[in-house]
């Protein structure tokens, strides 16, 4: 019997007779309107481009599995955390962060890690960075300092001005700055960094006991970077290094993996903890508050289509699951509303039915009706409201999560916790950093801020110097600036120090 013919369709099944001639009048044209195959063909690859990411735009990503390695039960009630030994699907996606699609995978620039878990309880996503913490700690001032990262709005070009003026006027910067750059700030491979959820999460059992965690996913690839020379040159030579070494590793069988490390805190030691666990721009010392391991990642199945896995994949901090709860760091909050809402924007208003974002294990079960691209039976003759009588869904009371006090004025409070921005900033560098990662981190340092005007380079550098007076006056010394005057300026409050260095 002979294989039946592979005919070429409309998007509605109907066959196409010819694809490299348009239906006109004559050999010579015009076009005529009613060549249906023409027009679906032109108003689909219209509109082929979905908006991009605002932020982490040029990313690479990957199936795979998480396993237990170590009882956590007492810790939380989540069903993917409950035994040794279980396994989890997931998808995972690595970014950079201020570049567009197509800027180079060696730029400076923090890298996006998130992990979408498919749970038998639902998705949970994990949405973090390869940085243990972030630039600011108030999400008023995040649209802000993304502009900075992005491009001037005259000449739509990247501006140091734009990028140090705002770090310098955001003391609280200087810690991921200093790992910015740092060679941590440009890692080899998407495989050979680390990731972390940098905000504080929740977690609780089925005790209602809570405690206050961290994530830490360590490479098992081990860490590596690369220094500004060799960014630089990957930058030109192969734009798509990271992206590509990803893809090929899982294709050879190189499978990338990471340990899933908890740091844990019970809410009395949080009490007493010499740091704000909810300021995302300090970490929690290790010998403060040691690392537990529970788990492993494992990416092993590339997508076959980057643009339906890769490009329409959704993560949203605000995806939970009973046992794992959000805790009152004000920017984790503000983050639950916004990658949800830029997801509606970006992928419509049932994104959630893109089958890479889609419940594997739980289906959805809910009073959302209608909208773009509803392909599913959209809820058929059932209600579409709560409470009914026709057998709808029902709220769980099981799955709430324990309460925790809060108190306090509302208002708009500044940050006042008694330890300093610049202290851990300035452990990083005299206790963590080598000779050489320190000459690294300066002339890092100095090849980028060398571009911004001597006023912003002298505040900027006074900040460097209350981290640490060797790190101020190094780069003073790589700028050619006036030490005097830097060292005037760190003894400055903030605003004095902004008073005195303005244009």
């Amino acid at each position: 019997m002979s294989k039946e013919k592979n005919f070429l369709t409309t998007a509605f099944g109907a066959h196409v007779s010819d694809d490299q001639n348009s239906m006109t009048a004559g050999t010579r044209g015009p076009v005529l309107m009613q060549d249906a195959h023409l027009l679906e063909k032109l108003a689909h690859f219209d509109r082929e481009r979905i908006p991009e990411r605002v932020v982490h735009a040029k990313g690479a990503g990957a199936h795979g599995y998480f396993e237990v390695t170590a009882d956590v039960t007492k810790y939380t009630k989540a069903r993917f955390l409950s035994e040794v030994g279980k396994k989890t699907e997931v998808f995972a996606r690595f970014s950079t962060v201020g570049g567009e699609k197509g800027s180079a995978d060696a730029e400076r620039d923090p890298r996006g890690f998130a992990v979408k878990f498919y749970t038998e309880e639902g998705n949970y996503d994990l949405v973090g960075n390869n940085t243990p913490v972030f630039f600011i700690r108030d999400p008023l001032k995040f649209s802000d300092f993304i502009h900075t990262q992005k491009r001037h709005p005259a000449t739509n070009c990247k501006d140091p001005n734009m990028f140090w003026d705002f770090l310098s006027l955001t003391p609280e910067s200087i810690h991921q700055v200093t790992i910015l750059f740092s060679d941590r700030g440009t890692p080899a491979t998407y495989r050979n960094m680390n990731g972390y959820s940098s905000h504080t999460y929740k977690w609780y059992n089925h005790k209602g006991e809570y405690f206050w965690v961290q994530y830490h996913f360590k490479t098992d690839q081990k860490i590596k970077n690369l220094t500004r020379q060799e960014a630089e040159h990957l930058k030109g030579s192969d734009p798509d290094h990271a992206t590509r070494d990803l893809y090929e590793a899982i294709e050879r069988g190189d499978y990338p993996s990471w340990t899933l490390e908890m740091q844990i805190l019970t809410p009395e030691q949080a009490k007493d903890f010499r740091w704000d666990i909810f300021d995302i721009t300090k970490v929690w010392p290790h010998s403060e508050a040691p690392p537990i391991k529970i788990g492993k990642l494992v990416l092993n199945c590339n997508p076959l289509n980057y643009f339906a896995e890769v490009e329409q994949a959704a993560f949203c901090p605000g995806n939970l699951v009973p046992g794992i709860a959000i805790s009152p760091d004000k920017m984790l909050q503000a983050r639950v509303f916004s990658y949800h809402d830029t997801h509606i924007h970006r992928l419509g208003p049932n994104y959630h039915l893109i089958p890479v974002n889609a419940p594997r294990f739980a289906p959805e079960k809910s009073y959302q009706r209608d909208g773009f691209m509803r392909v599913d039976g959209n809820g058929a003759a059932g209600p579409n409201y709560w409470p009914n009588s026709f057998g709808g869904p029902e709220p769980d009371p099981s799955a709430a999560e324990p309460d925790f006090e809060v108190e306090g004025f509302a208002g708009r409070h500044a940050f006042n916790h008694p330890n300093d921005d610049f202290v851990q900033a300035g452990n990083l560098y005299r206790n963590v950093m080598k000779e050489q990662d320190k000459q690294n981190l300066i002339g890092n340092i100095v090849a980028h801020l060398g571009g911004a005007q001597k006023r912003i380079q002298s505040r900027q550098a006074a900040v460097f110097f209350k981290a640490d007076p060797d790190y101020g006056r190094r780069v003073v010394n790589g700028l050619g600036l006036d030490i005097k005057e830097v060292e005037r300026l760190a003894n400055m409050s903030q605003a004095e120090r902004a008073e005195a260095t303005k244009a």
